[in-house]
């Protein structure tokens, strides 16, 4: 019985109403089920094909920040993927414009965007480079830093050959 792959998550934030606008208006991820009081908001991305990718469940303003990584443990981050290079250049550009951008790294085998969602846990979203162009990167832990100009460039000119 091996595992396909991941489905879903589900995260606590403070209020579910306030995710399910920023998912929608800057990831625009469609709403699958909405509880009417804002208890919970199960959402999808534009491409998948799961029922729902992401729920969100309220606790209440009062809840405090996430200390994961910091003093417990827990999630670091989720990660989403867009299908282009073109594609993640446009999300930099709204996650910059909404003021969620908060990083950014090039791991050889992905490049990749991290941003943080109106509670503050951090998010990726990334785009895989095809398996036949990893080379050397296939079996090593990359960060460096993020060049989308010259990746764009790169990655169109191997197209153009290919």
């Amino acid at each position: 019985m091996p595992i396909r792959g991941m489905n879903h998550a589900v995260l606590y934030v403070r209020d579910a109403r306030v995710h399910q606008r920023f998912y929608r208006e800057v990831l625009d991820f469609e709403t699958m089920i909405e509880e009417p009081s804002g208890q919970f908001v199960f959402m999808r991305g534009p491409e998948s094909p799961n029922h729902h990718d992401i729920a969100f469940f309220t606790i209440g303003s009062g809840a405090g920040p996430s200390a994961a990584g910091r003093s417990t443990v827990g999630l670091y981050h989720l990660a989403w993927e867009v299908g282009s290079l073109d594609e993640l250049i446009e999300m930099e550009a709204k996650l910059d414009a909404v003021g969620a951008l908060a990083g950014a790294s090039d791991h050889g085998v992905n490049k990749s965007l991290y941003a943080k969602d109106p509670d503050g846990l951090e998010f990726e979203v990334m785009w895989l480079v095809p398996p036949e162009l990893w080379g050397d990167a296939t079996n090593q832990a990359i960060v460096g830093p993020l060049d989308l100009a010259a990746d764009k460039i790169r990655f169109d000119e191997i197209t153009e050959v290919g």
